[in-house]
């Protein structure tokens, strides 16, 4: 698969790491200026400078630890916390009249971010834990803690339980959302399978079936024998359970243009012209622009797989008799192709009826192939007055199955 289909996630929580790493700059910064500007209150300011300098050296050198949920270790977690609990508990040292005053603690506000780790680790049962332990610290060092003492300990315990119940919330929709991208992805690839299998395989052994029974005898059997197959076949393909090995048969008669058998680099641009000329026969008309209709080149050969698709139905519904006319239009956001026959047309209801015994040609080899390029496929058919097929290709598309090749 090609590397525009690889799908890049960044963790949604990973900003609110980035966020977490600059609160705890911040904070320390915000600590030691209110122990600038107290420090004549403190009887034993050394207590305080020591323990902000030993905080600034474990903040700075711990922001790696606060990058992501994987450095975060419970171990960090711990030791964090026990730096925060320890500054709580060496306030009254440093401040005699901490426990009857309702000013900040020497870690303030910087002991929340050890909490929101806890959050955004493991969510709203590990914050709990460390808010309470958090809360009773305060508690203790206040020793008689007042009115605003219980509302800051409520704040932060409450603070730090949302955020970690938004951040399981996240994650579990970035799973549910890996989970879907995972099954668009493989359902994208089975349905580019089907398509190859149709293209080929299905084609070759419909055309055995024909043959055999034209021919008769021993080929009759044989043809009976590549109908059983192609019923078979059909059916698995119908059914979801596309084989994972790529098929790479080539139709030795009628043989289509495959949508990975033209150069290209991938993200370069080809002129659809001549993709689809080789198709111009004695029984298929083609009109074309004078200028080159350029498309991204997995656009272009996609494009090209569905006029193909499109032939092989009027080759093989319309009779060998029938006339086709391909029109190729560039307009200045899209590239319009127009299949039209002159056969009996499609009774109606017959395509769903088809779809239903597991004949996907129209529904994959032609609308599969547009729907992932951003495109659509309309089919009209009036019986007795032929069948018409409009596929339209945004110019900037998502190109997606050509690039998978």
């Amino acid at each position: 698969m090609a590397a525009r289909e690889r799908v890049v996630r960044m963790s949604v929580e990973q900003p609110l790491w980035r966020a977490l790493t600059a609160y705890r700059v911040l904070t320390l910064i915000y600590a030691g200026l209110l122990a600038g500007f107290g420090h004549a209150k403190y009887e034993r300011p050394w207590v305080a400078v020591a323990f902000l300098a030993v905080l600034a050296v474990w903040t700075l050198a711990t922001l790696p630890r606060v990058a992501n949920a994987a450095s975060c270790t419970k171990r960090f977690l711990g030791l964090d916390l026990t730096v925060a609990l320890t500054g709580i508990m060496l306030t009254p040292l440093a401040d005699f009249d901490a426990q009857h005053m309702d000013g900040p603690t020497i870690p303030s506000i910087w002991t929340a971010g050890s909490v929101l780790a806890f959050a955004l680790k493991g969510g709203w049962r590990w914050a709990a834990f460390a808010s309470t332990l958090v809360a009773v610290a305060n508690i203790i060092e206040r020793g008689e803690p007042s009115e605003d003492t219980f509302h800051n300990v409520v704040l932060v315990w409450v603070a730090s339980i949302a955020i970690g119940y938004v951040v399981e919330v996240a994650r579990a929709s970035e799973r549910t959302l890996a989970r879907a991208l995972e099954i668009e992805a493989a359902t994208r690839e089975r349905e580019r399978l089907a398509r190859d299998i149709h293209d080929s395989v299905l084609q070759v052994l419909a055309m055995v079936q024909r043959r055999g029974t034209a021919l008769g005898g021993e080929a009759a059997e044989l043809g009976r024998m590549a109908g059983e197959q192609e019923v078979a076949l059909r059916t698995l393909v119908s059914s979801g359970l596309v084989p994972t090995t790529r098929v790479s048969e080539d139709i030795a008669e009628g043989a289509v243009v495959r949508a990975g058998d033209t150069d290209g680099e991938d993200g370069a641009e080809s002129d659809l012209r001549a993709l689809l000329a080789p198709h111009a026969g004695s029984r298929v008309s083609f009109a074309e622009p004078g200028a080159p209709v350029l498309l991204a080149a997995g656009a272009a050969r996609e494009l090209a797989a569905a006029v193909s698709a499109a032939l092989d139905n009027v080759r093989v519904h319309a009779g060998p008799d029938a006339q086709a006319w391909i029109l190729v239009e560039d307009e200045p956001g899209e590239v319009i192709v127009t299949v039209r026959d002159d056969g009996p047309g499609i009774p109606e209801g017959r395509l769903d009826q088809a779809e239903g015994e597991g004949r996907l040609g129209v529904a994959l080899s032609i609308r599969g192939r547009l729907r992932e390029l951003g495109g659509t496929a309309e089919l009209i058919s009036v019986p007795g007055q032929g069948t018409e097929v409009e596929l339209k290709v945004p110019k900037i598309s998502r190109g997606k199955a050509g690039s998978a090749r």
